[in-house]
Parts: structure tokens; C-alpha cells; sequence
């Protein structure tokens, strides 16, 4: 919408990750290089966390395009899957159909595969983004899998990525296997306010922006005020900041359009955003294992009701069956006594004849 107004040739803050957007921090550069090392140096391992919106994603596009054809890689990036689901999404990516294998012989593909591919000169990588989803038991899964290896070397190199709950996850007791095989953690911290307005410039003179004082040097504390030095939020309000500057009719935008951006999404400034979500985070283990057993309550009360709501319907029914019975019951006990009135008559019938033929 304002391209032509600010002669830019492409959208500078778009949200979709673009490897050709990717501004690579410090930080960012540092676990790129971790996720290089676990693929070229078969060292099995690493976990990458960061904030939401941080650009883990993006850094995973950025190793997937520099890979070769001799590292064949399964990516999962939808992680709600249980152990079965997990494995066959694993399948799928290395260009299996598995769907109808039970869990041994997706193992049995799965480690025949990895192994073919081994005996081939082939580099082996499973990426999992957003692997702070991931169950307990899928995640045992992946330390077995991780744990395939000859004498010398692993076979499967594993990359997992995430929000930093992952990192609570694998701290805790059960999971010490599984840590045990990460041979590399690095958590993304946010950017400086110094490489901020670096990103900013970054993006724009990527969108082809002519003018390098597009965003004027005061707005830089303003966006960092909002967006911290979360890359995401920074392209939200950029773009944002864009549009009224845009609106308003003005070459270049400035800390008051900022402010108006920021106005106009509700913002909060970013460190009453941390403080509402560490607030949340607090609570919210607890909060979700209320969660989780009222939910099951639920459940258990919604059967039973339904079971209940199946007796209702069967009572009419069983009470035409009680009162069939009952009838049955009278008309047997009817029969039994009229036999019995009879036996009795024909007995004593039955004694003058025998005192007769007795006495002739």
C-alpha cells in the first residue's frame, strides 16, 4: 500500500519468515552456528530456545536452504502428535506411507532406513520446531532415536526448537536421559537496543528503501520502548508506524507517528508485556494441571451422565418387563396351586377305593 509512497520495492516487515529478511544478531549468528555444528560434525544434539517471535523459524529456513543433497532431513513443525503420529510424521518426510504400520514397523522402517542412508555417506537430520509441544513420551522417542550410533559416530543428528518452557522440560528429573545426549543448548536472547535500530535498517535497505532516514534516529528508543528486542513485535509496529506515516502523508516517519502506532495497537510498553507473562507463567503450571484434572472430572461426569441418561430411556422398559414378570410369577403360582388342590382331591378319592378292595 505505501510501497510507491516511500519507494520501497517489497514489503520490509513482513511476519512471514524470509530467509532474505533474516538479520543475523549476534545471538542469531551464534545458534545458527550450533545448528551447523550438529550437522556437519555428527555430534548428535543441540536445543535452541527463544521468545516467541524471536526468529527461530526463520533460522531453521536459513540452515534448510544451505544443506546439500547429501543431508537428508524430516522436519516436524506440527508437534501435538503422540509417539505414533510422531514417527509416522517422520516417515512421511523421509517419503514413506506408513500410515497403516503398527508402532514396531515404523521402528523397524525407520531405523532400516536410517541405517541405508548411514551406509550411503548420508547425513541424517530430524528439525523440530516449536518442540516445547512435544509430549514426555515423544520425546523418549527421539532419545532412542538419538541414540542409534556406530563406535565412532551418531547416525541421527537432532535439532530441537523452541520456546524456553522447553527448557523446563528437559531440566526436569525425568528427563536426565535425554539430556544427557544434548551436546548444545543456546537460549536467543532479545536484541539490544544498538542492533534494533541495525535490524531496522537492515529490512528497509533489503525492501530497497533509498532513504536511509526513513525512520528518523528518535524513533529507535520508542519501538524498542514497545517492541523490546523481539523481532516480531518490532516488524508489527514498523509496519504499522508505515501505514500512518503513510495515512498522514508524511516522507518519514517519527517518534510521535510511533507512538500513534503503538496507541492505535493497544500497546503496552514491552516491559509490562514480560511482566504480565512471567506473571502467567507463574501460575501457570498449577493453573494447568487444574486445568487438566477438572477437564478429566469433566469427562468422567459427562459418561457417567450419558450412561445414566441410557438408563432413563430403559427404565419404561424395564418396568414393563417387572410387571410382565410379576404376572408370570402370579400365573405360576395360580398353576401350582390348583395342581396341588388337585393331587389332593384325587388322594382322598383315592383312600375309600383302597379300604374297600382292603376289606373285600
Amino acid at each position: 500500500m505505501y510501497f510507491k509512497h516511500f519507494g520501497l520495492k517489497a514489503q520490509p516487515f513482513q511476519l512471514t519468515p524470509d530467509i532474505g529478511f533474516l538479520f543475523m544478531s549476534e545471538a542469531h549468528t551464534r545458534a545458527k552456528a550450533y545448528m551447523d555444528y550438529t550437522v556437519w560434525n555428527r555430534e548428535g544434539f543441540v536445543v535452541i530456545t527463544g521468545e516467541i517471535g524471536c526468529g527461530k523459524t526463520t533460522l531453521i529456513q536459513k540452515v534448510l536452504s544451505e544443506l546439500d543433497e547429501n543431508v537428508v532431513v524430516a522436519k516436524i513443525f506440527q508437534t501435538q502428535l503422540d509417539e505414533v503420529e510422531f514417527l509416522q510424521a517422520m516417515l512421511v518426510d523421509f517419503g514413506f506411507n506408513p500410515f497403516n504400520a503398527k508402532k514396531v514397523e515404523l521402528l523397524d522402517m525407520l531405523n532400516t532406513f536410517l541405517l541405508e542412508q548411514f551406509v550411503q555417506g548420508r547425513q541424517i537430520v530430524l528439525i523440530v520446531d516449536d518442540a516445547h509441544n512435544l509430549s514426555t513420551k515423544v520425546l523418549e522417542e527421539i532419545r532412542m532415536l538419538a541414540g542409534l550410533e556406530t563406535r565412532k559416530e551418531k547416525i541421527l543428528h537432532v535439532i530441537l526448537v523452541g520456546q524456553p518452557q522447553l527448557n523446563e522440560i528437559l531440566d526436569h528429573p525425568d528427563m536426565e536421559q535425554l539430556i544427557q545426549r544434548v551436546k548444545l543448548r543456546y537460549d536467543i536472547p532479545p536484541m539490544s537496543e544498538q542492533e534494533l535500530s541495525q535490524y531496522i535498517l537492515f529490512r528497509l535497505s533489503t525492501a530497497g528503501a533509498a532513504d536511509r532516514m526513513l525512520f528518523l534516529p528518535q524513533t529507535f528508543p520508542i519501538i524498542y520502548k514497545y517492541a523490546g528486542g523481539t523481532p516480531r513485535l518490532i516488524n508489527t509496529l514498523c509496519d504499522a508506524a508505515l501505514t500512518c506515516a503513510y495515512a498522514d502523508n508524511l516522507p518519514r516517519v517519527t517518534a510521535k507517528v510511533v507512538e500513534a502506532a503503538a496507541s492505535e495497537l493497544q500497546w503496552p510498553s514491552y516491559s509490562e508485556r514480560v511482566d504480565k507473562r512471567r506473571q502467567k507463567m507463574a501460575r501457570g503450571p498449577v493453573d494447568d494441571r487444574l486445568k487438566d484434572v477438572l477437564s478429566e472430572q469433566s469427562r468422567s461426569l459427562a459418561t457417567i451422565a450419558e450412561q445414566v441418561g441410557k438408563l432413563e430411556e430403559l427404565l419404561p422398559v424395564l418396568a414393563s418387563i417387572g410387571t410382565s414378570l410379576a404376572a408370570i410369577e402370579i400365573h405360576l403360582r395360580n398353576q401350582f396351586e390348583h395342581k396341588d388342590v388337585d393331587r389332593r382331591a384325587e388322594l382322598a378319592a383315592a383312600q375309600p377305593r383302597e379300604r374297600r378292595q382292603k376289606d373285600g
